[in-house]
Order: structure tokens, then sequence, then C-alpha cells
């Protein structure tokens, strides 16, 4: 048996100019931070021949092209993994479509974990190539490299995405003291919106391939931000980083009318008024996770619950994907 996991992760700024449409042209940059919840994935040798598949739902199958989901079919052909005698099984401690990143750790993960079936190491870079290659290329979704280049590396990581494919990896140099602060005084809250990242991806997948000027404008302006971000965390000034964070969540919301809708908003203004310095929606929008950074968290807290969203209490994860078992 093999367990594998991946953390998933919180954008610090910078997001969306990960996609190829973009850095390819322009130049990326994103800075990420993993946190300490995971995607699992468990491989497990049986003795029958089909390949069992354990995710939301459950799949029973002999060949490759019977696999109904597609990134576990397109990671046992990229790995050469017959699909016989053999059970996978995910699991995750946050639901899918919350905007922390799961396809890219649940990528990772496999990937690991089918590698490791077949006693191959693969260092982190090439397991965040295989997984962006997957869900780039191969299956042409329109996402961005940061989830999968996060996951793998962990940390808090700042992600130069450049038009040669290539990816520049740089974990920030904060103080310890800056880290514990950052790790304190930063809060999430669920929305209860789950939602497929896909459509609003999709729209300014589209409207930066055709160099449409406000998007490319609007993406070029938060590449900025999440450089000056970089430079807030490093030198510690953690209130200029939640002031750059409330200024990118505003021109994100610029992007498309499906970035928030009216009750995201009272929320984000209820913390604004309880304290919060700063927040945004975690991932391309439309629901998930509220992030928020503090240095009043029992107000907040208090103000939030009032309203009925849920908090996630979270830390720092600095492994990346990782082997939690083997036997």
């Amino acid at each position: 048996m093999i367990i594998t996991r991946s953390p998933l992760r919180i954008s610090l700024g910078g997001g969306g100019t990960d996609l190829p449409s973009y850095y390819r042209e322009h130049g990326g940059f994103v800075i990420s931070a993993a946190i300490d919840k995971y995607v699992y994935i468990t491989l497990h040798q049986t003795f029958v021949e089909d390949l069992i598949i354990k995710y939301s739902h459950m799949e029973r199958v002999r060949a490759l092209e019977d696999i109904q989901h597609p990134l576990i079919r397109e990671a046992l052909m990229m790995t050469g993994q017959a699909p016989t005698a053999l059970e996978i099984t995910s699991m995750s401690d946050i639901p899918a479509g919350t905007g922390l990143g799961s396809s890219g750790s649940f990528l990772t993960a496999l990937l690991q974990a089918l590698h490791l079936q077949k006693k191959t190491i693969v260092p982190k870079e090439e397991l965040a190539r295989q997984a962006c290659y997957i869900e780039i290329e191969r299956l042409g979704e329109p996402v961005g490299k940061q989830d999968q280049y996060i996951a793998a590396f962990g940390g808090i990581t700042s992600f130069e995405f450049r038009s040669d494919d290539t990816v520049g990896v740089s974990p920030l140099k904060l103080s310890p003291e800056t880290l514990d602060n950052l790790e304190d005084n930063l809060v999430l809250f669920y929305t209860g919106y789950t939602r497929s990242a896909s459509e609003i991806l999709r729209d300014q997948d589209t409207k930066s391939k055709e160099r449409d000027k406000t998007m490319i404008e609007n993406l070029h302006f938060v590449k900025k931000l999440g450089v000056e971000s970089g430079q807030a965390l490093e030198s510690g000034d953690l209130r200029h980083f939640a002031k750059l964070m409330h200024t990118h969540w505003e021109h994100k919301k610029e992007r498309s009318s499906s970035m928030s809708n009216s009750i995201i908003n009272e929320w984000y203004t209820l913390a604004r008024k309880n304290g919060a310095l700063g927040g945004k929606l975690i991932g391309a929008g439309g629901g998930g996770f509220l992030m928020f950074y503090t240095e009043d968290k029992t107000t907040l807290r208090h103000a939030m619950r009032q309203a009925g969203l849920r908090e996630v209490r979270m830390q720092f994860d600095f492994q990346g994907t990782m082997l939690v078992t083997q036997s």
C-alpha cells in the first residue's frame, strides 16, 4: 500500500497571471502558500483483475479508455501503469470546488503515488510539470500552473511563469516573526458555495488570447500587486500586504461578473467593518473561501460566525507533495 498527500493552497498575490494565455505573452508572477489541508491518494495492489477507483464516485474497469475520471486516466497513461489489480482511492480534507487548488493537489499526489508504485523517484519540479501538462495540454483545461507547483513544492513560494514555459521557483524569505504573525492573522471562512472555476477561467483565457485590452491591463496590474505583495511580506510589512490584498480583490472582481455576488460582497463588507484590514475570495471566484488578514481575530470571528460562516483554521505546510507511508 502507498499513501501520498499534497497540500491545498491559498494565493497571496498575482493570481490569474499563471494562465498560459497570459504568461506566454507577458510573463506571470504568483505568490502562493501551501496549507495543512490535504488531498490524499491511496494505491493498493489487489487480487482481482479490475482497476477499482474510489473518489466521489466509484469506477470498476479493465481498460484505460473506460476510466471516466480524466485526471486518473491521463495520469495512468503518462506513467505507464497497467490498469489491473489496483485500487485507487482519494480523500480530501476540504471539498473540491472551493478555490483551494484541489485538482492540482489531487494530480500531484496521484502522480507521486503512481511513480512510487513503479519505484521511480521524480523531483518536485518534474512532478509539477507533469501535472500541468496533463491538465493544460492533454485535457485542454483553462487553468494556470500555480496550483500544481505550490502543491508539489509547498511553503510560501513565489513562482515566475516565463514565456518559454519554464518556471522560476523562489521560497519567500520571511523572518520567523513575520511568518508567525502571518499565520496567526490570516483567517479563512467557508462561504458554503462550491463552484467550477472553468467558466470564469475560460472567459479570462479567451479574452487574453484575443488580447482584450481591459483584461490584459487588469492582469498587468495584478502581477504588479503580486510583486509588491512579495516585497511587503519579505520586509515584514503585513499591514501593507493586507492593503494590497484588498486592492487585488477589487481588481479581481472586475475580470468577470461571476467573480462575486451580492451575498459575498455583503460578507466582505461586514468583515472590513469588524477588523479585517484586507481580504479576498480564494481561487477563480464565485464561491469557496473568503480569506482575511486581521489583527483583531476575536471581533472578526464573532461577526462572521453571526453571519453564518464557518471558519477553517489552518497553518502553513512546508513539505509539499510527499509519501505518507509505504508498505
